[in-house]
């Protein structure tokens, strides 16, 4: 790590091994709880579960088979082992981040099961000094449980044989969501942490005590450190009252001395203003949505809530809130950057920029009514927009000093500024701007300048914690790479809409409102014997001096360009060796200032037990943490539609290996039998192949790459809904039926829900859209779930109706397996609904099928020369 710190593209960052699929077993197989429902919403019964590559910032190895280095293989070598890991920054479209919860897999029950028992201390190779164990408040404790789902492991138990473990097709790894909601919450700590001086780690509640002195050996190094004290305690007892001893969780959290401006009272806080900065080259039909969009995020700030306006065209218009009779606005040049003087003029002058709603909504409302469609003759792609400048201004005015029209005082902001950009076509002037036309013969090297300097501003954004989320609208393409960059570099999003409604609308709302931590610095601590070989998710590798130094510390380090709940890290993990150990040991550590101005450290520990049985491996397999961590590496490797093709190449293959090296060959044949304890995986895998990630689906390359982007970042439960759709049956009385996503649900007598993660489908068959009635009551019922199931998703997916036989229907059916090309006993084994139906509506509902090519699940891993797993 000698080479000079170089900047890196972005918001996905990955530890790359020489086989950049690598990762190793998983952990103890417990059964997905079923969905919470909100309140009020209709209810259902629970579901049977069936179970631009950038070069390293810091170094990299030019051997490297990855993407970075422009090597493809159509098949993995899926036993290679890997190569020490590398830091590369995965694609230029940048990636949103969401948040939804259908099934949550149960993460890992801490158990106490491999505990030293009391009456046998543990003795140190430096001495006879004995130890007693500090035993957890409970084993199998479900509010262990709850408390550590911010930490979830594709398995629960960890495969002793290195061979075995090191399996790439089948991999072992966690996905780990820093700022992710907990229930019940951490137990919250008021001091300093205890640190082991060797390695960094924490005290935790696996730590062995010695009662008499308060020592305690770290469990990532076997160290012994010392407490001043704290942990001398008359018995194992009495230390369990410490949080950090006795739950796997804590916060950590500094308030008040360091941080003179801090307010603990929420309503009283002083909130980061959100910049607008507002597209002013849209006809009249966008306008007029984007108009009504905005008035309603306005009325939707609270009262302390600080907002700025800018429009940009040719020019940029700053408008000035001290001007109450009118819309008043400062212009700028927009061909190229502000300079100082310009801004100088602006910031100390006597307008006032960012004014907190309580003062200024009326003011906001008159400014948005003042917007005026676009007059000239010119194309919507032809048009000059200087989005670069207005955002150089944007970040210029929340660096200056704010005064409130209240009090004119200067406040410190609590957690990231945010300017959310509403775009209807592309950078086409000034800095960063790209030539109208792409024929234009000078345009490749325009772009590279273009990405270059919007990720330029896009780092400088985050020097000044400053999120730039960019919304995109209309029918113009706005080349999304060109932007990706800008949104990518500073933490933020880009997320495309059709029009400037009511899905933009709530984006907006949704954007500003959305709680972002800065300055999160993330740590990963391992057992010697876990290898970390890749790491994706929305950080970069951390710089030496941005953390503190240990004397043996080789924990990795992430710098995380923003701390939300809607994001998660995938982390492929590998073994180094057989391990000798009964168990191995995991630990997060987030440290991050909050909305609230204090200074938080949340510590996650986990211990795993270590299994001989490949059997007792295989059963402790949580396939849907599994199948996601596939895919996350998977499309980090899909950077374009040809690279996708590939992927889908690679998803075979490790069927086939997985069904080698863990299942068993059918007597009298060359098939072999998916081994039974990973029932779900092979159909996750199934439904990520032909679905808008891999498949082709999704028409135009910049919306699959903004669906990608998105994906390598996105939440656990967002991920698995953009992988696999939710499929949920309207009943009578207003209850729902959660039924396997096979095109089998499509009875011409019922209303469907389809739920895939960016947008939600709500499908009328032609029996019940011709009763008006009952078409109608069940229609009203499935949007009411459809807008309460993605109440908190951001952003806002689609919510799309139509009718049987529509030419709207194609984008529902395409998402389903054809499981009615299936013979009808595997029919009714893995879609058991069907037996409920009469022989008429049976018959009625094959001959309602039309035939196309794309083979059913069964038919696809029978092509793989391999039996398909029974349904669990």
């Amino acid at each position: 790590m000698t080479n000079p710190p170089q900047p890196s593209h972005g918001y996905s960052v990955t530890v790359t091994p020489s086989n950049p699929d690598s990762s190793s077993p998983h952990p103890e197989k417990n059964s997905a709880p079923p969905p919470t429902m909100i309140p009020g919403a209709p209810r259902f019964p629970p579901p049977k579960l069936q179970q631009d590559q950038i070069p390293s910032p810091l170094f990299q190895n030019p051997n490297l088979l990855s993407p970075a280095n422009g090597v493809k293989s159509s098949a993995p070598h899926l036993s290679t082992p890997p190569g020490p890991p590398v830091f590369t920054s995965p694609v230029r479209p940048a990636a949103v981040p969401f948040r939804t919860s259908p099934a949550t897999p149960q993460p890992v029950a801490f158990s106490s099961g491999l505990t030293l028992p009391t009456s046998s201390p543990l003795h140190f190779s430096n001495g006879s000094v004995e130890l007693q164990h500090q035993v957890p408040l409970a084993t199998e404790d479900l509010t262990l449980v709850n408390e550590s789902s911010c930490a979830l492991f594709s398995a629960h138990k960890v495969l002793k044989q290195k061979k075995l473990a090191n399996v790439q097709s089948l991999g072992f790894g966690a996905l780990f969501s820093p700022g992710r909601e907990i229930f019940p919450g951490p137990q919250i700590i008021q001091r300093d942490p205890h640190r082991c001086h060797n390695c960094g780690a924490y005290a935790n509640l696996y730590c062995k005590i010695l009662l008499g002195s308060g020592q305690w050996q770290c469990v990532i190094c076997r160290k012994l450190n010392g407490s001043e004290g704290e942990y001398v305690a008359p018995s194992k007892e009495d230390l369990c009252n410490l949080p950090e001893l006795s739950s796997p969780v804590v916060d950590y959290v500094q308030t008040g001395n360091k941080r003179p401006g801090f307010i603990p009272v929420s309503d009283s806080r002083m909130s980061a203003p959100v910049v607008l900065v507002i597209d002013d080259c849209l006809d009249e039909p966008h306008l007029q949505h984007l108009q009504s969009s905005l008035h309603a995020f306005v009325d939707s700030l609270p009262p302390t809530a600080r907002i700025g306006i800018i429009l940009y065209g040719r020019t940029v218009s700053v408008y000035d809130f001290s001007e109450e009779s009118m819309a008043s606005a400062d212009v700028l040049p927009g061909e190229k950057s502000p300079i100082q003087e310009s801004l100088k003029a602006l910031i100390y002058g006597t307008g006032v920029y960012l004014s907190p709603m309580h003062a200024s909504k009326e003011v906001a409302h008159k400014i948005f009514s003042s917007l005026r469609p676009y007059k000239l003759n010119i194309a919507e792609a032809l048009r000059d927009r200087c989005l670069g400048t207005a955002v150089e201004v944007a970040l210029a005015i929340i660096q200056g000093p704010s005064a409130e029209m209240s009090r004119g005082v200067v406040k410190r902001a609590g957690g990231n500024s945010r300017i959310i950009v509403c775009a209807g076509g592309p950078n086409t002037y000034g800095p960063g701007s790209v030539p109208h036309s792409l024929s234009h013969p000078n345009y490749p090297h325009l772009e590279k300048t273009a990405l270059k300097w919007m990720e330029n501003l896009g780092r400088e954004a985050h020097r000044n914690n400053t999120v730039v989320d960019i919304l995109c609208a209309g029918t113009c393409p706005v080349r999304v790479p060109i932007l990706q960059p800008l949104a990518k570099a500073s933490g933020g999003v880009l997320v495309l809409h059709d029009d400037f409604g009511e899905a933009f609308g709530v984006n907006l709302q949704r954007a500003s409102s959305r709680a972002s931590g800065s300055h999160g610095l993330l740590e990963i601590r391992c057992s010697d014997d876990i290898l970390i070989t890749q790491v994706v998710g929305p950080g970069e590798e951390a710089h030496v001096d941005t953390h503190e130094t240990f004397k043996n510390d080789n924990a990795l380090c992430i710098q995380m360009l923003s701390v939300e709940e809607t994001q998660s890290f995938a982390l492929s993990m590998e073994t180094k060796g057989d391990i000798k150990s009964d168990c191995v040991f995991f630990q997060f550590a987030v440290q991050y200032a909050n909305i609230y101005q204090a200074d938080i450290s949340r510590v996650v520990t986990v211990r795993l037990p270590t299994v001989d049985s490949v059997s007792a491996y295989l059963e402790s397999v949580q396939d849907e943490v599994a199948a996601i961590l596939i895919a996350k590496r998977t499309l980090l490797r899909a950077k374009k539609h040809v690279d996708a093709m590939d992927m889908r190449g690679t998803i075979d293959e490790r069927i086939k290996d997985i069904a080698l090296k863990f299942g068993s060959l059918v007597p009298k044949s060359k098939l072999h039998r998916f081994p039974k304890e990973l029932s779900a995986l092979p159909e996750l895998l199934f439904h990520l192949r032909r679905g808008p990630l891999l498949g082709s689906i999704v028409g135009h390359e910049d919306e699959r790459s903004v669906l990608r982007n998105l994906f390598l970042n996105a939440s656990f439960d967002l991920s698995l809904r953009m992988v696999a759709p939710r499929c949920l049956m309207h009943r009578e009385g207003g209850t729902f039926e959660e039924l396997p996503a096979y095109d089998l649900a499509m009875q011409p007598d019922t209303a469907v829900v389809l739920d895939h993660g960016t947008d939600v489908f709500i499908w009328l068959g032609a029996e019940l859209a011709a009763d008006e009635g009952r078409s109608a009551a069940a229609l009203a019922a499935c949007r009411t779930l459809a807008e309460e199931i993605t109440e908190l998703r951001f952003p806002a997916p689609r919510i799309l109706a139509f009718k049987e036989g529509s030419s709207q229907a194609r984008y529902f059916v395409s998402r389903l397996i054809p499981a009615h090309k299936d013979p009808p006993y595997e029919q009714e084994a893995r879609f058991p609904q069907l037996r409920s139906l009469t022989t008429e509506q049976r018959t009625k509902l094959k001959s309602s099928f039309i035939h196309f090519d794309d083979p059913s699940f069964c038919e696809w891993m029978r092509s793989l020369k391999v039996v398909p797993p029974e349904p669990s």
